[in-house]
């Protein structure tokens, strides 16, 4: 009885071996199959150029392409920012003789050289875009430590002031703003308030988005007259920010693509232009091991153009193309006589023909052609 005993509980034994190895086995069949087939689909959305329009040679965008000695003769402070106007002319925002460095705020973000007074030169500068020489000024005796600038669609200069935790929104010519946006030298988190605002995207129904900024690390939306409709990302959204840099509208799209710098990447999100009440807010992201910390971001088409800042010995600092709604880095480029050192941001001009990347040490704007036959001309007709 014992002999049948033993013999019994080999064979549950055996039993049980086997069943574990058919399940594994089985199990692994699977998964294997799963994975084959996943990984062919993938490339069958890679070689038929699904995931992104701009995968073959033929419809790729042109690399942009420096123009040496573009700007030379400019004298500048740290260069901030930069727009395109409605004439093709950028238009830069520089600090003049002001730096920020670690002892410029205190640890609750309010400014400490108040005393010595507005930068006492002009700080708004547009540039030809043929030489980049001066052609107008202005903006003395006005901002503390200037960030951000964009013109809008009706040629409103738009300006953010790290120092005074304002935004403020010019009329063509105006030396007093149409609309100013936070409390002076003031940093909170309300709703009337700002800290460090960096940067402003508006659309062409005078919607405007504010990035704020290194403190708050959210978007405030305002209507055309300057009113509070919306700020996001609220707790129940997906996205989460860690210092928003940069903004651009895709506007044909319904998209505002943020500039996330510290957490590395460039992340798009319904605008809610066409759509306010819309509760679908789809989040594109862009991000890969070389982006780092990206400052500057600027759109045109469904293209949007970046450059990212010192992050890393290992990660250079370059430009991107990035297609947003395949979540794809389509381009890396860089200038060819001299290298980006500090980018701090970057802008197209409206036909997609230029585009101008600003740095804030060395203090430099970059100028680059988009297009692959520019041609230049002057006001008698000639070919420059």
């Amino acid at each position: 009885r014992a002999l049948l005993i033993v013999h019994g509980n080999m064979a549950v034994y055996h039993l049980v071996v086997f069943v574990t190895l058919f399940v594994i086995v089985c199990q692994h069949s699977v998964a294997s199959t799963l994975r084959s087939t996943f990984y062919r689909q993938i490339d069958s959305l890679l070689n038929n150029g699904i995931l992104s329009k701009f995968t073959d040679d033929q419809t790729m965008p042109p690399q942009p392409r420096e123009v040496p000695g573009w700007g030379a003769n400019l004298k500048l402070g740290q260069v901030t920012g930069v727009a395109v106007n409605n004439v093709g002319q950028p238009v830069i925002f520089h600090r003049g003789p002001r730096v920020w460095d670690s002892k410029s705020f205190n640890e609750t973000h309010y400014f400490q050289h108040r005393s010595q007074g507005p930068i006492r030169e002009d700080t708004v500068i547009i540039l030809d875009p043929r030489t980049g020489d001066v052609l107008n000024s202005w903006g003395r005796d006005l901002f503390y430590l200037p960030h951000g600038i964009t013109v809008d669609p009706e040629g409103n200069t738009w300006l953010t002031d790290v120092a005074l935790h304002q935004v403020f929104k010019f009329s063509p010519g105006a030396m007093r703003p149409a609309l100013t946006f936070g409390q002076r030298f003031k940093p909170g988190h309300g709703v009337r308030q700002l800290c460090k605002p960096t940067s402003v995207a508006v659309a062409r129904s005078g919607e405007a988005f504010i990035a704020d900024g290194y403190c708050n690390s959210r978007i405030l939306k305002y209507n055309a007259d300057g009113d509070l409709i919306r700020i996001f990302p609220q707790q129940q959204e997906f996205l989460s920010l860690e210092i928003p840099h940069s903004l651009a509208l895709l506007e044909h799209r319904d998209l505002l693509c943020i500039a996330d710098r510290d957490d590395m990447r460039v992340a798009c999100v319904g605008a809610q232009l066409h759509d306010p009440g819309s509760r679908h807010n789809p989040v594109f992201t862009i991000q890969q091991p070389d982006m780092g910390r990206v400052y500057g971001i600027a759109a045109h088409g469904d293209l949007v153009y970046a450059v990212n800042g010192p992050t890393s010995a290992l990660i250079p600092v370059q430009g991107f193309t990035l297609d947003p709604l395949a979540e794809t880095v389509l381009d890396h480029w860089r200038p060819v006589h001299g290298v980006f050192q500090n980018p701090h941001d970057i802008a197209i001009s409206q036909d997609g023909a230029a585009l101008y990347v600003v740095e804030t040490g060395p203090n430099k704007v970059w100028k680059f052609l988009l297009r692959d036959q520019e041609e230049e001309v002057n006001m008698d007709g000639n070919a420059l």
